[in-house]
């Protein structure tokens, strides 16, 4: 089992910043690839933006050039550093972690912007 503990969510203006984390209960080398979804309501969650154990990364074109993900090994933690917010990018943001047996999901976390 792997828990997946995520902060950073909140309320921010149009064109703003936030920071979202995601720390797993194991070692973060253990997991393979660690990703950011969010869900907005009436829609089907959706991938925002992807990072594999070595470094690769993946986007959503509709956040590509503002968003990033990272991982930080030192702090066993993956970023996703989400800079000119717009009001269609409010969701609750999901982090999922993909092991060799399983996936795993975090508890969610709001991101509001408001225009």
């Amino acid at each position: 089992q792997v828990q997946l503990v995520e902060s950073g969510g909140g309320l921010v203006q149009a064109g703003g910043s936030l920071r979202l984390s995601c720390a797993p209960s194991k070692s973060i080398f253990s997991i393979g690839s660690m990703g950011w979804y969010r869900q907005a309501p009436g829609k089907q969650r959706e991938l925002v933006a992807a990072i594999t154990r070595g470094g690769t990364t993946n986007y959503a074109d509709s956040v590509k050039g503002r968003f990033t993900i990272s991982r930080d090994n030192a702090k066993n933690t993956v970023y996703l550093q989400m800079n000119s917010l717009k009001p269609e990018d409010t969701a609750v943001y999901y982090c999922k972690a993909d092991t060799r047996y399983a996936q795993y999901w975090g508890q969610g976390t709001q991101v509001t912007v408001s225009s």
